[in-house]
C-alpha cells in the first residue's frame, strides 16, 4: 500500500542505515523508488547502485545531474507508483525503528480529510545542544493535526511540512498537480500549503520518528535561508498572508532560555551569530529581486537553479 520515494546524490553511510531499518519495516514498501543522480564517476556511480538494490523491492533510476529538480524528480518517482499511499524521504533521513511506515500510514487514516503527514526529526549526538534544542522545537513529542482554522494560531507552521519525511495520499497528490517544479526550495510546503487552502488537513505524526539533524556553518545557515526565502517570494500568493517572522524570534527566544537553564550560558553567541545570518539570508531572499546576479550566485546553495534562470 505504501511506496518510498528517494533521491539520492554521493550518499555517506547515513543511506545503509536507512535501508537497513527499511528492510526490517512491520509494513514493508511494495516498491522504492531510488532517484540516483549520477555523479559523472562510473566507479562510484555503480557502489552506490549495488548499496541501493540491496532495499527490498529497490527500483533504481538513473537521473542526471543537470536535469535533477528537486520537485521535478520527485514527481518523476510519484508518477511510477500505483499504490494509494507515497513516501518521500531523503537518503539521510534513518527510521528510529521498525514503525516508520505503519505510524504514518495510521496517522493518514485517522481522517479522511488528512493529505499528508510528516514524521518527528531527532537529533543524533554529533549536532550539539543548540541543534538538539531546535529539533525538540520544530519537532515536539505531541502530534498535531493542522488545518485552514489554524491559520491565525500557527502562521506559517499550519503549512509546515517536510520531504525529509513526509507520507501523502497518492490520489490527492495527483489531483493536486504533484509537486511544484522549478522551485528553489520548499517543495513540500507548498504542497501542504495548496492541501490546507483546498480544505484538507496536514498531520504531524510524532509516533513516526528518524534520525535527521545537520550542523551547519554560519554561512550555510544564511545560504539555507536565502533560498527559503527566495521560495517564500516566488509563491507569494502563499506565503505573504501568513506571519512567519515571529515564530523565529520565539524559537531564539526559547533556545536561550534553554541554555540558561542547562548552564551553557557561554553558547549564546553562538546562538546569536546563527541567528544573525538566517536572519540575514532571510532577509536577503525576500529581496532578491533587487540583488544583482553575482551576488545571488554568491548566497545561494543552488546555483544551478539560477543558471537556468538565465538560460544557461
Amino acid at each position: 500500500m505504501v511506496d518510498i520515494i528517494i533521491p539520492v546524490y554521493r550518499p555517506d553511510d547515513k543511506l545503509v542505515r536507512l535501508i537497513e531499518k527499511l528492510n526490517q519495516q512491520t509494513i514493508p514498501p511494495a516498491h522504492i523508488f531510488f532517484m540516483q543522480t549520477l555523479g559523472g564517476e562510473e566507479k562510484e556511480d555503480e557502489r552506490v547502485r549495488q548499496i541501493l538494490e540491496k532495499a527490498g523491492s529497490a527500483v533504481v533510476v538513473s537521473v542526471d545531474k543537470m536535469e535533477f529538480d528537486h520537485g521535478g524528480t520527485r514527481n518523476r518517482g510519484a508518477m511510477m507508483s500505483k499504490e494509494p499511499y507515497l513516501l518521500f524521504m531523503t537518503q539521510d533521513a534513518v527510521p528510529e525503528d521498525e514503525y516508520l511506515i505503519a505510524s504514518l500510514v495510521s496517522a493518514l487514516e485517522e481522517q479522511d480529510t488528512i493529505g499528508a503527514a510528516y514524521a518527528r526529526q531527532l537529533p543524533d549526538d554529533k549536532v550539539g545542544i543548540i541543534e538538539t534544542y531546535t529539533r525538540q522545537f520544530n519537532y515536539p513529542e505531541t502530534s498535531m493535526v493542522k488545518g485552514k482554522e489554524d491559520l491565525e494560531r500557527l502562521g506559517i507552521k499550519t503549512y509546515f511540512c517536510s520531504n525529509v519525511c513526509a507520507m501523502y495520499r497518492r490520489e490527492l497528490y495527483v489531483k493536486m498537480g504533484g509537486f511544484v517544479t522549478k522551485t528553489i526550495f520548499n517543495e513540500d510546503m507548498i504542497m501542504a500549503a495548496s492541501m490546507v487552502q483546498a480544505g484538507y488537513k496536514i498531520s504531524y505524526a510524532a509516533r513516526a520518528k528518524v534520525v535527521h539533524a545537520h550542523k551547519y556553518s554560519y554561512w550555510q545557515q544564511l545560504t539555507r535561508n536565502f533560498d527559503m526565502a527566495v521560495s517564500q517570494r516566488q509563491y507569494r500568493e502563499i506565503f505573504e498572508n501568513v506571519k512567519s517572522e515571529s515564530e523565529g524570534i520565539r524559537l531564539v527566544k526559547k533556545t536561550a532560555a534553554y541554555l540558561m537553564h542547562h548552564g551553557k550560558w557561554y553558547l549564546i553567541p553562538d546562538l546569536v551569530l546563527q541567528s544573525g545570518f538566517k536572519f540575514i539570508g532571510y532577509k536577503m531572499g525576500l529581496n532578491y529581486e533587487n540583488l544583482p546576479m553575482w551576488l545571488i550566485r554568491k548566497v545561494t546553495m543552488n546555483p544551478r537553479f539560477w543558471m537556468e534562470k538565465e538560460g544557461k
